[in-house]
């Protein structure tokens, strides 16, 4: 039960993150644009989205569910899962004219270009993290050696 709280609490974690950001990007996009009114359906939509995401996010990138997958797989999963509930939001809540497919083509081209740039974005961060501490514990090890000598 201790477990299942944890969960919880890092999904809310997760959620309210995801909230905030959206919330400033709209709060930009409003600003940029001149609304001075913020729409309840897309109020809704985006912590909708956000508590969806952070959901499927404990999922895919977590041992909650999965205890053993590559990381490309997880990636793949969670685009699966998160696409539909994407699209399914901005459908409902009318998030740009869902009638045009060529609305719908600029979604998700844009969907697939930050998912790339974000997951690069990662990769980058990663890569660099593990040389800085492959770094250190090459260091550590020179120290241990020298102690013992």
């Amino acid at each position: 039960m201790k477990a299942f709280f944890k969960g919880v609490a890092k999904w809310k974690t997760g959620a309210c993150l995801l909230y905030t950001g959206a919330m400033v990007i709209y709060l930009f996009f409003c600003t940029l644009f001149g609304h001075r009114e913020v729409s309840l359906g897309m109020l809704w939509g985006l912590l909708a989205v956000s508590a969806g995401s952070a959901l499927i996010q404990g999922i895919c990138f977590s041992d909650w569910v999965i205890k053993r997958m590559r990381y490309t797989w997880r990636s793949l999963l969670f685009v699966v899962l998160f696409l539909p509930l994407l699209s399914f939001t901005a459908w409902k809540m009318e998030w740009f004219p869902t009638g045009q497919l060529g609305s719908w083509a600029l979604f998700i081209g844009m969907f697939f270009l930050i998912f790339i740039a974000m997951t690069v974005g990662f990769e980058i961060y990663y890569r660099a993290a593990g040389k800085k501490y492959d770094g250190l514990l090459g260091q550590y090890r020179r120290q241990k050696e020298e102690k013992r000598d």
